[in-house]
């Protein structure tokens, strides 16, 4: 059971000051039991300290993990939907933290297959855009049902914790969590007499399986967006987006529920 107190903390940027400033907080940690390691690789909590951008970044590195509890530190005053703590405030969290059980929550990821070659997991969103300033065309498949062209900038996939961020700029729905689904939004969609789109973003089952095909034109000059991260690659024929079995495990505290982070952000 020792093992079961071990911690990795992954840093953002300025990553020499927020060591710093931490070092309070692995004082309470290591007072109570906890080891500070250096790899991942054994760490039973992952501790992301910077932004939301950090957290993602912490997520991806580690390989979307299944055994162990991620957290985020917040080292900015901004609204944070993955940073359950501030880095200001951590310490007496912390202290909570180790005198009562915590929740556990679970997000949703999917996972993009490329060309049946490259697959990776997306804890926010997937996006799909041209690398030049011309229209990209995708052909849109819903299971094996030819479902329509798009032509536009891309499209973006969101996972429901991620249908706050992107696809909600480009006026998707917020989706709750416990709802295993996925959401397809259009970025600038051609439509005329000519060229017709769906126009507005629409839902998947977690039953359902997404496939864009380029086409031809198109196929040398796609630019995938993986969270936070790009990912470029020639010649792509399409790529496949499924709901994927793995989930994200990180710390629920008391008055930070999903919809409540939703409230404090937006309203």
């Amino acid at each position: 059971m020792e093992n079961r107190r071990n911690l990795f903390f992954f840093y953002g940027d300025d990553k020499a000051t927020l060591i710093e400033k931490m070092k309070p907080v692995y004082d309470i940690l290591k007072e109570n039991g906890f080891t500070i390691l250096d790899h991942p690789q054994h760490a039973n909590a992952i501790v992301s300290v910077g932004d939301d951008g950090t957290f993602l970044q912490a997520v991806n590195k580690t390989g979307f993990r299944e055994d162990c509890l991620y957290a985020g530190v917040s080292a900015t005053d901004d609204i944070s939907f993955y940073c359950d703590f501030h880095i200001d405030h951590v310490d007496s969290a912390l202290q909570e933290i180790t005198k009562n059980e915590i929740e556990v929550r679970r997000y949703p990821t999917i996972q993009v297959t490329v060309d049946h070659d490259t697959s990776f997991h997306c804890l926010n969103e997937f996006s799909l855009r041209s690398s030049v300033i011309k229209t990209f065309v995708l052909d849109v498949y819903i299971d094996d049902l030819y479902f329509e062209t798009f032509r536009g900038d891309g499209l973006v996939v969101s996972t429901p914790t991620g249908s706050t961020a992107y696809n909600k700029s480009l006026s998707g729905a917020v989706v709750d969590p416990l709802i295993p689904c996925f959401q397809v939004s259009e970025l600038a969609s051609l439509n005329n007499n000519t060229y017709r789109t769906l126009g507005s973003p629409f839902i998947l089952s977690n039953d359902r399986t997404l496939t864009l095909k380029l086409t031809h034109n198109d196929k040398d000059y796609p630019v995938m967006g993986m969270d936070n991260e790009a990912l470029s690659i020639k010649q792509v024929e399409k790529a496949v987006v499924r709901l994927s079995d793995k989930q994200i495990k990180t710390v629920k505290l008391k008055n930070n529920s999903f919809w409540e982070k939703v409230q404090r952000t937006f309203l």
